[in-house]
């Protein structure tokens, strides 16, 4: 088993949370531990499933193939403070974040944990999203380093992560409960990088991406992913406060990457109004991600 524990976040999500749980079991590289976070859930449905997926590894009705399954339970706080109680409680160097709708693809831990270990710069790392649901397309993140990340997040919030670097930069920031609490946690790391008496030789810290849908990730127009577009300009605001230093040092990176999306969109227009759709096809096949682009995608589809 492989030195990585996946961390499982759940608030109200029924039965999805077991078709996650089993997402984690079917790895081809199996998780040495699975760490179950209820977010005080209070739907009986949520918590009927949760008792019974316990229930079922402990008799052997699931089949854990020798992988420890462990439940917390929380008052409701928030993704943020699940994500961080249950990457506290993992005792390996990596962790896989997954939330309790969506799924690893069997290969997700294979493909990205040799990223982390062949690159000690290297602070999380993650694949493309096959998205389901509303929409059926396949989005490619790019990952990269804080140049990147200030315009736009380029990095699924399912994602494996160095341990170190988490507990470095303080983890998910907790009074973030309206979305990009996962941008946020990127730039943090990126922004403090590795230990000091660790960065002798290495480059900038930096996000992998393995160039392969790894996740399937669930669309709904209700998902936060799509509500949070509706506060996209204030959260953005509050990421430039709190990485002011990160956002001063790369103030070209961010105006020039926010400009070239403009661009994207622009020409994407002028070619609708000039009736070729080809461009538009190619956006709801290819969403971009972290700039408002998946969102639209799921929004026009729905």
């Amino acid at each position: 088993m492989a030195a990585v524990t996946v961390v499982i976040t759940s608030y109200n999500q029924g039965p999805l949370i077991r078709e996650a749980v089993e997402s984690a079991l079917s790895q081809t590289v199996r998780p040495e531990r699975i760490i179950i976070v209820d977010d005080g859930s209070d739907e009986q449905t949520s918590v009927d499933v949760l008792s019974a997926i316990l229930d079922d590894c402990r008799h052997g009705a699931l089949d854990t193939g020798g992988v420890a399954v462990d439940f917390i339970d929380q008052v409701n706080a928030g993704p943020s403070a699940a994500r961080n109680r249950g990457i506290a409680a993992a005792g390996t160097p990596f962790v896989v974040v997954l939330d309790g709708d969506d799924r690893l693809m069997p290969t997700f831990i294979e493909r990205t944990l040799p990223l982390l270990t062949a690159d000690d710069s290297m602070v999380a790392s993650s694949g493309w999203l096959r998205t389901f649901g509303v929409l059926d397309s396949v989005v490619q993140p790019t990952g990269g380093d804080a140049g990147v990340f200030v315009s736009h997040n380029c990095c699924p919030a399912t994602c494996m992560i160095r341990r170190s670097a988490w507990e470095r930069c303080g983890g998910y920031d907790e009074s973030m409960r309206s979305g990009f609490e996962d941008w946020d946690l990127f730039l943090s790391m990126l922004e403090r990088g590795l230990e000091p008496k660790d960065d002798a030789g290495k480059g900038a810290a930096h996000i992998g991406i393995a160039p392969e849908p790894l996740i399937e990730y669930r669309t709904a127009p209700a998902s936060s992913n799509v509500t949070s577009m509706t506060k996209r300009l204030d959260l953005m605001r509050f990421l430039i406060a709190k990485h002011r230093d990160l956002y001063a040092a790369h103030i070209a990176d961010a105006i020039l990457g926010v400009e070239a999306i403009s661009m994207s969109r622009l020409a994407m227009w002028e070619s609708l109004m000039r009736g070729d759709t080809t461009a538009s096809q190619a956006f709801m096949t290819h969403p971009t991600y972290g700039d408002g682009g998946m969102a639209a995608a799921v929004r026009l589809q729905s």
